[in-house]
C-alpha cells in the first residue's frame, strides 16, 4: 500500500472543493475538504496534515486569519499553507498571504498541473520527514532511559565512594546532557 498524507482543502464554495478533489485525486492522497476557517482549525487539531490549501476570500474567518491561527499553534505551525484565491494577481494580497505564513500564493484560475506538482512536492517532503521524526522520538525515549540509568549509577554507594568511578559517572552524565541539548535544539524530546 502506498504511503499517504492528509491534505486539507479549505474553501467556502463547494464547486471549488470538487475541482480541487478532481485535480488532486491522481496523487492518491487523503483529501479532507472543509468549508470554513473554523472547520479547518478543528480538522488540524484532530488530525495531522502534510499541507493546507486555503482560500483567502471566505466569509467569517478569512484565509489570512485562519493561517495566522494555524501558525500560532505549536502543533500546526510547521504545516505548509498554499493560498488559492480568486482575488487575482494583486501583489498586496500575495504579500498578506506570505505574511500570514503561506509558502505559496496562487491566483485563480491556475494551471492544475502546477498545483498538482506543488502539492506532490510537499507531500513527498512530509512523507520523507515522518520516519526521521519517528526515529528522533525513539532516540529521545532511549536517551531518557540512559539519563535515568546514569542518575541511578551516580547514586550508588560504590560510585560515590570511588573518586575514579564518580569522575567517570560525571563525564558520562555530561555526554548524555550534550546529547539531550542536541535533541532539544532539533526540537525533539
Amino acid at each position: 500500500m502506498p504511503r499517504q498524507a492528509r491534505i486539507l482543502l479549505v474553501d467556502d464554495r463547494v464547486e471549488n472543493l470538487i475541482a480541487l478533489d478532481a485535480i488532486l485525486s491522481p496523487l492518491n492522497q487523503i483529501l479532507v475538504p472543509v468549508q470554513s476557517g473554523a472547520q479547518a482549525l478543528q480538522a488540524l487539531q484532530a488530525e495531522e496534515f502534510a499541507l493546507v490549501l486555503l482560500d483567502n476570500l471566505m466569509p467569517g474567518m478569512s484565509g489570512f486569519e485562519t493561517a495566522t491561527r494555524i501558525k500560532r499553534e505549536a502543533r500546526t505551525r510547521d504545516v505548509p499553507i498554499i493560498f488559492l484565491t480568486a482575488a487575482g494577481p494583486q501583489p498586496e494580497q500575495a504579500f498578506l498571504g506570505y505574511a500570514a505564513g503561506g509558502v505559496d500564493y496562487l491566483a485563480k484560475p491556475f494551471d492544475p498541473g502546477v498545483l498538482q506538482a506543488k502539492v506532490a512536492v510537499f507531500v513527498d517532503l512530509y512523507l520523507k520527514a515522518r520516519p526521521l521524526g519517528d526515529q528522533a522520538d525513539q532516540l529521545s525515549e532511549r536517551l531518557e532511559a540512559v539519563e535515568e540509568a546514569v542518575a541511578e549509577l551516580r547514586g550508588l554507594p560504590a560510585v560515590s565512594g570511588d573518586d575514579a568511578a564518580a569522575e567517570t559517572a560525571e563525564r558520562l552524565s555530561g555526554r548524555v546532557g550534550r546529547l539531550r541539548d542536541a535533541l532539544d535544539a532539533l526540537g525533539v524530546g
